[in-house]
């Protein structure tokens, strides 16, 4: 018995972005790995790659992902760890 039931059909009004595709979908045509999202519309499904980017240079920024020598992946942790 499977743990999770495989979604074949997409769900009307939930948005992806195809990443193998580079594409906009309507429910979940690709598998999981090869898709962003889902997005409330079209539009912000449209936008996925603009948004990882963004997100990716506030996480790249963000002072608290890096440590006192220049260091990344020590940040999370409560300062003095």
């Amino acid at each position: 018995m499977a743990l999770f039931k495989r979604r074949t059909v997409g769900k009307p009004g939930e948005w992806y972005y195809c990443l193998k595709h580079q594409k906009v979908e309507e429910g979940p045509e690709c598998r999981a790995a090869d898709r962003f999202g889902p997005y409330a519309t079209r539009e912000e499904a449209s936008h996925a790659m603009e948004t990882a980017r963004e997100r990716n240079l506030e996480w790249e920024t963000d002072p608290k992902w890096h440590d006192m020598n220049g260091e990344k992946g020590k940040g999370g942790g409560a300062e003095g760890d």
